[in-house]
């Protein structure tokens, strides 16, 4: 009679577990061999386009770069009014206006 122990399955989930980060980590490296084509031809554009930033989102335009927004962009009709875009709620606010003062 075979008898499992609760070790085995243990081990069998382990082994499992371990098959898919193999196979994970082999498809990572194919995709990275596919892509080095695409983003050798990005880095094209982007020196012939004298691209300078990173765009974030294509929504708002607060939400492309943060570097170049003003600090009243996600208030466009009044202070309290409810964010338009779903990108708006990932980007945390400036650390200035996060910040508390003590009056």
């Amino acid at each position: 009679m075979n008898h499992m122990r609760p070790s085995d399955g243990l081990f069998l989930l382990l082994a499992y577990l371990l098959l898919w980060v193999v196979l994970l980590c082999c498809d990572a490296t194919r995709r990275s061999r596919e892509s080095e084509a695409r983003i050798a031809l990005e880095r094209t554009i982007v020196r012939s386009y004298a691209l300078t930033d990173l765009c974030l989102s294509g929504e708002a335009r607060y939400t492309r770069h943060l570097s170049q927004a003003d600090i009243h962009a996600p208030f466009q009709d009044h202070p309290l009014a409810l964010e338009h875009f779903p990108s708006g709620s990932l980007i945390p606010p400036p650390p200035h206006l996060a910040r508390r003062t003590t009056p």
